[in-house]
């Protein structure tokens, strides 16, 4: 049984204080976007919040980034302004987390193949 298996996809915009993010369901719609702003941005953005990551590039802890370091970034604290710069100039970032084999506690599973009970 394969368990675990994943992808992530973001947007990482690299700021002049902070490193800020956004999530991506569907690639090929964002893709789309890029050249045609027709496309709803509600087609491919998993939820409308973008995240800091506290100069730590696409690692370390997302914090939901305040109005006022989006302001002092970019110029607006209005979320779909800020999240148009950031898909425009930002770099798209994927990650797969591969799915794993296995019992889900094999501690467990040894007692019960040994016929041990506790009694």
């Amino acid at each position: 049984m394969v368990k675990g298996e994943a992808s992530q996809v973001k947007v990482h915009y690299k700021g002049k204080e902070d490193d800020f993010l956004i999530f991506i369901d569907d690639v090929s719609d964002y893709k789309k976007w890029q050249g045609d702003k027709s496309v709803p941005m509600s087609h491919f953005i998993s939820a409308f919040k973008i995240f800091v990551t506290h100069k730590q590039g696409t690692q370390g802890q997302y914090d939901g980034a305040s109005k006022a370091t989006l302001e002092n970034e970019f110029g607006t604290s209005v979320d779909e302004d800020v999240i148009k710069q950031i898909l425009e100039k930002g770099s798209l970032q994927e990650t797969e987390f591969p799915g794993r084999q296995g019992n889900k506690n094999e501690a467990q599973q040894g007692n019960i193949v040994s016929g041990q009970n506790s009694r």
